[in-house]
């Protein structure tokens, strides 16, 4: 299949990705939404006429950010509710309190490189809990509301660290082998785009479509777990030790919500599903690991090994 091209490219902002589309009746559920580009996907999405609800753990941060985009928008329909990725009873409660359909759910929240193993009291190592089995609950939660948007749109944050690690499910929670923050990560990562595809061959019939993405660098609260030297390692820290507001090479936070917004709203990509994107354009397919900055790793794309990711999940979630 060829490659997914639009207009748009790595220095695009997420409001001119949205500028002239037209959202008004579709509702929205964006995870991580009050901060970073959650945030400012949040916010294209409202500007743009969607209802939009931003699930959050700390919902006085929910609340700030939810009077940001009212404020920036003119819209009083901004909701927050109370949802915590790790704990299955709030997801629960957020799909019984969903009623009616759901036309885009990015699914954004995240953690990045926890520096010691740690676990949840399920036994499931944590990044992989926050970055894949959270949002795939709510997913799965939420595939009949989905459904009766008849052209509904899943969009799932990833990234490029994913190239540093397939899902290697004989120790997927790091019971075994030696934990390591970076790897961990990674594979987190890769589970998110094996699990679109998946989600876009399964649900293809409900009309609903599903694409993974790595948005850029982007200096957020993503980062607050690594240290000064893996700080400078990324070029986010100069060497007087001061943290840089905008990197060299990255982006800020309205560029980085830009290929999210896309996905969820633009008609360059009306029907486009079980693909991975980056720079508001589908990634190339590479080998080992590229330069690790861009691509998509053929192991994040197999169907074999998307459908023994939804297996497992599944197993998982059923516990």
């Amino acid at each position: 299949m060829p490659e997914i091209t639009t207009p748009f490219d790595a220095k695009s902002t997420a409001a001119e990705v949205i500028a002239g589309v037209d959202l008004t009746g579709k509702r929205a559920v964006v995870t991580g939404g009050t901060s970073g580009i959650g945030l400012e996907t949040a916010r294209a999405l409202a500007s743009a006429g969607a209802q939009v609800t931003l699930p959050a753990r700390d919902t006085d941060a929910g609340e700030r950010a939810a009077a940001d985009i009212r404020s920036a928008t003119g819209r009083d329909d901004v909701r927050v509710v109370p949802l915590d990725l790790l704990e299955r009873s709030t997801i629960d409660a957020f799909v019984a309190g969903w009623n009616g359909p759901l036309h885009i759910l990015v699914n954004n929240a995240g953690v990045m490189a926890l520096p010691e193993r740690t676990t949840t009291r399920e036994g499931w190592e944590t990044q992989f809990a926050t970055n894949h089995l959270g949002p795939a609950a709510l997913t799965l939660g939420l595939h009949g509301a989905l459904a009766a948007a008849r052209g509904a749109r899943v969009v799932a944050v990833s990234s490029s660290a994913h190239l540093m690690s397939p899902v290697v499910f004989d120790d997927i929670h790091f019971t075994s082998r030696p934990y390591e923050a970076w790897s961990a990560y990674g594979q987190s990562k890769t589970a998110t785009i094996l699990f679109t595809v998946a989600m876009a061959g399964r649900w293809a019939a409900d009309g609903i479509t599903a694409n993974a993405l790595h948005p850029g660098g982007i200096m957020t609260n993503l980062q607050r777990h690594l240290d000064d030297a893996q700080l400078r390692y990324v070029g986010a820290m100069d060497e007087q030790g001061r943290l840089l507001d905008v990197p060299p090479g990255w982006k800020t936070p309205q560029e980085g919500a830009a290929t999210s917004v896309l996905l969820a709203a633009s008609p360059h990509v009306q029907g486009v599903t079980g693909r991975y994107f980056e720079d508001c354009n589908e990634a190339v397919v590479v080998t080992g690991t590229g330069d690790g900055l861009r691509g998509v790793a053929p192991y994040a794309l197999d169907a074999d090994g998307a459908d023994r990711l939804w297996d497992e999940t599944i197993r998982l979630l059923r516990r």
